[in-house]
């Protein structure tokens, strides 16, 4: 989600730059609903990586479509060899010494050194290199009618108008920070605001929001399993979000909902929350800055306090 998300401002820039082109974004099936909407793209292309003969159809649409140039965001083997197989004679991805997997590079023929620390300055520099102008950032991101009808009614469900709302998953545990203390600073932002808050949670973190809930008391946290569209409605009409690096995070971000982000291992300069009014709390030394997926909880995370968490979202609230 992260990923998507960090490379909209970079696709936004080659509609602005290039406004009568056949823009198509290959995405993964999964995330497609990030991109449901977009006025920038001609069209979502979908792909399922699990499934080969759908791979194998899809290589063979991208070739039926005459690209002339592919740009590679990711970085990974898999982007890489799909940017290939499209055919398109310009292909265009990060270097040997900044693409994710760098062997990929070898499969460019435009490889670019990203400028910029943060991911969407170094995506929007890979739109430059298709001869893109940067502009004004932007994050074009479409909510469903279904989904605003959803949110409308569960929050009325619930009673909740002005709330808060908190995700204390991930896609690695290593970047989490633990479920009871999200309880604990429930319980301090509904003394001091007097809001209740909603805990967001995915497939397969239903026992992390149990354990939030658990540590939170009275009143409790409304714990809230949803898609895509469903938590694009939710996190548009939250006071304040607080997470980890993780994809909600990115997303109430480029709603322009205020944020605040917990961050360990993950270095923010780079991947944190785009927007110089965002706040994001991170104890970890340089040399702790690590992306190896850990199993358990960081040192770093470990040491962030509700303390320090609540101050940071009472700094946000004042910006906003």
């Amino acid at each position: 989600m992260g990923d998507i998300i960090h490379t909209l401002p970079a696709v936004a820039c080659l509609r602005d730059s290039f406004f009568g082109a056949q823009i198509d974004w290959l995405v993964d099936r999964k995330w497609s609903e990030l991109l449901r909407g977009n006025s920038d793209l001609n069209q979502v292309i979908e792909i399922d990586r699990g499934d080969l003969s759908q791979m194998a159809g899809c290589v063979q649409q991208l070739r039926a479509r005459g690209y002339t140039t592919a740009l590679d965001f990711q970085g990974l083997y898999r982007s890489a060899i799909l940017a290939f197989a499209s055919g398109a004679p310009r292909r265009i991805g990060f270097d040997r010494d900044h693409a994710r997997e760098g062997l990929a590079a070898l499969l460019y023929n435009h490889p670019v050194v990203p400028q910029g620390a943060h991911k969407v300055d170094q995506n929007i520099s890979l739109a430059a290199a298709a001869g893109a102008t940067p502009g004004v950032v932007r994050f074009p991101l479409a909510i469903c009618e279904r989904a605003e009808d959803w949110a409308a009614a569960e929050l009325a469900k619930h009673s909740l108008r002005d709330f808060f709302a908190l995700s204390p998953g991930g896609g690695w545990t290593s970047k989490c920070w633990p479920a009871a203390r999200y309880g604990e600073l429930h319980r301090e932002l509904n003394r001091k605001y007097e809001w209740r808050g909603v805990v967001s949670f995915g497939p397969g973190e239903r026992d992390l929001a149990d354990q939030v809930l658990s540590a939170a008391g009275r009143p409790e946290p409304v714990l809230l399993e949803m898609d895509i569209p469903q938590l694009t409605a939710v996190l548009r009409r939250a006071k304040v979000f607080v997470a980890g690096d993780t994809g909600p995070l990115h997303l109430a971000s480029a709603l322009g909902t205020p944020v605040v982000g917990l961050f360990g291992p993950t270095d923010p300069a780079r991947n944190g929350p785009y927007g110089a009014e965002n706040i994001v709390v991170r104890n970890a030394r340089p040399e702790e800055t690590t992306y190896e997926r850990g199993a358990s909880h960081s040192a770093a995370m470990m040491s962030m306090t509700v303390q320090q968490v609540m101050e940071a979202v009472e700094r946000r609230l004042r910006l906003a």
